[in-house]
């Protein structure tokens, strides 16, 4: 799922990172992957500071924006504490690691982070054949290093498209209909995190190092 992310940003960002002129060309895929990773660890600190929920209730409301560009999505989107969080992060080290001009660093921040949100939620809570590849089990055992049983992982994990299709009309319910607990899902997301996150600083690898393994 961090590769759809990793290309989400670079669709996103062609316009706002590759053919920025204040962005040199030796620059662009650094600055890609770093917003890559703004938006994954965004999630993964989330997660393991015990926000499930909150993400939860991030793709329930996108969702609602369909594949609709107009400033719906966006709009919304902009008003959402994660959304910020991650816009001023990413803001912040364009400014540190890239000596942009913070007014361009803003800008930048502010139209590639919600739009390829917009384009992950999307995509992620569409019934679209298309969109297979967009899965929020998926997303959940990427940012948790495997170590929450998903749907895609073990036959008898959790689906957890399944739970957010319930809110979105997105096909099946799933196993999300029922027979669960919301604070033990969200315990054991909690608790996934912590423990990927422990384990990457472990071995000193981390998201970053994942994320450049799709870079040409």
């Amino acid at each position: 799922m961090l590769d759809q992310l990793f290309n989400l940003v670079k669709q996103f960002g062609q316009d706002t990172v590759i053919e920025n002129p204040e962005i040199p060309n030796e620059q662009n895929e650094e600055v890609i992957a770093d917003a890559t990773k703004t938006i994954g660890s965004g999630f993964q600190n989330m997660m393991a500071g015990g926000g499930f929920e909150s993400i939860l209730d991030l793709f329930k409301g996108g969702g609602n924006s369909g594949n609709s560009s107009s400033g719906g999505g966006i709009g919304g989107l902009l008003k959402n504490p994660i959304v910020t969080m991650m816009i001023g992060y990413f803001t912040n080290k364009l400014v540190s690691k890239y000596k942009m001009a913070p007014s361009s660093a803003s800008n930048v921040s502010n139209n590639l982070i919600p739009n390829v949100l917009n384009g992950l939620i999307t995509n992620t809570t569409s019934n679209d054949p298309k969109n297979d590849a967009f899965d929020f089990n998926d997303l959940i055992g990427s940012l948790t290093g495997g170590n929450v049983a998903t749907k895609e992982s073990q036959s008898n994990g959790f689906d957890f498209q399944g739970l957010l299709n319930q809110f979105t009309g997105g096909g099946s319910g799933g196993n999300g209909g029922g027979g669960f607990n919301i604070g033990d899902i969200i315990s054991q997301v909690t608790q996934g995190a912590q423990k990927n996150q422990g384990q990457q600083a472990n071995s000193g690898g981390g998201l970053m190092d994942l994320i450049k393994g799709f870079m040409n």
